[in-house]
């Protein structure tokens, strides 16, 4: 028996997953479950910081007597559950998803995407060359961040950053319907005439590199970014007095991009444009 410590319990739920007995406190989703007691479900959409989109289904396990599959990162572990995370059905939908989201989108810098594809033996050519539907030129209009949506997979992470989870700046959304559906500012505009405030929370959650710093878009397309070569630093920015973690990507000793910790009390992952991007003075250009 497992029991999972993933929080201050209020009551603990036993079920089973995989043939493991498994407690964890009332309230636990499955995908946390797994997680801490160390088994691996792929995920795309889900974000820690984020309430559940439920958007790219990779994470579907089987439980006994439902219907259908179930997403894990959203759905509650119940008394007496049976979970099955690698059965037949499982590893049929997500070598499906997977075919389907690779064949219509760009996943070279999704973290993870290539050994899922070969641990389930997606094939995504199969759907031949028309099925690219979202193809599309980065847009590069600041010196801040690209977004590049031939890359996006509708995770809506992003919106739920910009709008009421996070920020609260409510500068994109989802625009379009069926194949048309993309991320986009109000009417289109270009990123500077919109109502961002380049806190780059959008960035910070995006699974699949659709949104990225600048420097790192400017480095992967001169063929220089090498993330095996960089060294992470967590400090606490400097800016004003709220304390704010920052941890610093460094390559060939130039900060290459900031994040932040989402265990962080303070900041939950998420900073203010002086914490995500002000740091080019360090540089010395």
């Amino acid at each position: 028996m497992t029991i999972v410590d993933i929080g201050i319990p209020k009551r603990l739920v036993e079920f089973t997953v995989d043939g493991s007995t498994v407690r964890v406190p009332e309230g636990s989703t499955i995908l946390d479950a797994c997680t801490a007691a160390g088994k691996d479900i792929p995920t795309l959409c889900y974000g820690d910081t984020l309430e559940p989109a439920n958007a790219c289904r990779v994470c579907m396990v089987e439980v006994e007597g439902s219907r259908t599959l179930v997403p894990s990162c959203s759905r509650k572990a119940e008394p007496g559950m049976v979970v099955h995370t690698d059965s037949e059905r499982t590893r049929t939908s997500r070598k499906v998803v997977l075919e389907l989201l690779a064949s219509a989108t760009d996943l070279s810098t999704t973290p993870g995407v290539a050994e899922w594809i070969a641990e389930t033996g997606a094939d995504p050519d199969r759907f031949g060359p028309d099925a690219a539907t979202v193809a599309q030129p980065a847009l590069v209009d600041n010196e801040l961040y690209v977004r590049d949506y031939g890359k996006c997979i509708l995770c809506y992470k992003c919106v739920d950053a910009c709008g009421e989870q996070w920020q609260n700046s409510f500068a994109i959304s989802v625009a379009g319907r069926g194949f048309d559906a993309r991320i986009s500012t109000e009417f289109s505009n270009p990123l500077p005439d919109s109502a961002c405030v380049y806190c780059g929370n959008c960035v910070e959650v995006c699974p699949t590199g659709a949104l990225s710093f600048k420097r790192e878009y400017d480095k992967r397309e001169d063929g220089t970014w090498d993330e095996s070569r960089q060294k992470q630093t967590t400090t606490v920015c400097t800016f004003c007095g709220v304390g704010c973690n920052l941890t610093l990507h460094v390559q060939d000793n130039e900060i290459v991009k900031v994040t932040s910790p989402h265990e962080s009390s303070v900041t939950h992952g998420n900073l203010c444009i002086k914490g995500r991007f002000g740091w080019q003075h360090v540089q010395n250009r």
